[in-house]
């Protein structure tokens, strides 16, 4: 059975559309702005921008917000904790944190399209204190170790 993603709009934020695969098989469905003016997000600037919505996450699903690559490619609009988490247990406006990391302002506007959400499957291991762990080839060989 499919999971149900419930969402509520914010009251002064019924004209913002609800988040929509944009195609048959798109992993992330599209995030629009619920500013109430244009927001400028000069470059260097990081600005926290609200959807209008509540979302209901299903148990043992999590939501990741993501950049659009549309947006990141043409005008360095970045998320900076990306992806950032929605727990399945939060109930709080879903608001997205954006930075700006071109040499030009962007514009973020009313229904604008500008991040992403995909609902992904969670679990939560036991956790368990050990003395030690399994060995593998790689070992504790870190960044770049691979050659790569």
């Amino acid at each position: 059975m499919k999971p149900v993603l419930r969402i509520r709009r914010r009251e002064n934020a019924t004209d913002i559309p609800l988040p929509a695969y944009q195609s048959a098989l798109a992993a992330g469905m599209d995030l629009c702005a619920a500013v109430e003016q244009p927001v400028e997000v000069h470059p260097g600037d990081v600005k926290l921008i609200p959807t209008g919505l509540f979302v209901e996450i299903p148990p043992g699903f999590e939501g990741q917000v993501r950049a659009r690559s549309g947006l990141a490619l043409r005008h360095g609009l970045m998320l900076p904790n990306s992806p950032g988490t929605i727990d399945a247990d939060y109930r709080g406006e879903l608001q997205v944190i954006v930075g700006n990391v071109s040499r030009q302002p962007f514009t973020i506007t009313r229904g604008m399209r500008f991040a992403q959400l995909v609902i992904a499957r969670v679990e939560q291991p036991e956790i368990v204190a050990v003395e030690e762990l399994s060995e593998t080839a790689r070992g504790a060989g870190g960044f770049g170790h691979t050659g790569h």
